[in-house]
């Protein structure tokens, strides 16, 4: 698979949608909304952008963890935390960008692992700052994307 998770800062709106549609998919129980594995921002409001895991090829995560719990996906590239993990917290100390975190509500620690390869936050992305291509997407298309922008999250035509 060539597709890669693909981010475009100055497309963000800082609407949160990729964080309410990674929290709603990654949801273990009903009701009980996860934390999300992508975060948006407003910096010194007027500088939107997304911050999640850069699945660096050199994961400091991956190289403190003690019993190997963080695992690169073959499919997706993406470094997946297994159920070997010990929830030690290494890995959140050790992430460089803090993309690491603890979700207290599963019990569990957490990073993007890009949905197995159907990210959600790229799915709902309303503007395309967040894309799941083989390529990012072009200005005009981005446009056409950005014009069909609702109040409704989930009106987005999954695929585009």
């Amino acid at each position: 698979m060539n597709e890669r998770l693909y981010v475009t800062p100055y497309r963000c709106i800082d609407c949160k949608i990729c964080e309410q549609a990674c929290s709603l998919v990654k949801s273990k129980r009903p009701g009980v909304p996860a934390r999300p594995r992508v975060q948006s921002f407003n910096v010194e409001g007027d500088t939107d952008f997304v911050l999640l895991c850069l699945q660096c090829d050199e994961a400091s995560c991956q190289a403190v963890c003690p019993v190997d719990a963080l695992v690169r996906n073959p499919v997706t590239g993406a470094i997946e935390v297994t159920d070997r993990c010990i929830e030690c917290g290494f890995c959140v100390v050790a992430c460089p960008f803090g993309c690491m975190d603890y979700d207290p509500a599963n019990n569990e620690y957490i990073k993007c692992d890009v949905c197995y390869g159907d990210p959600a936050c790229a799915k709902y992305c309303p503007t395309g700052a967040l894309v799941w291509a083989e390529r990012p997407l072009s200005e005009a298309e981005a446009e056409q994307r950005s014009a069909q922008r609702t109040t409704d999250p989930f009106s987005v035509p999954a695929g585009d």
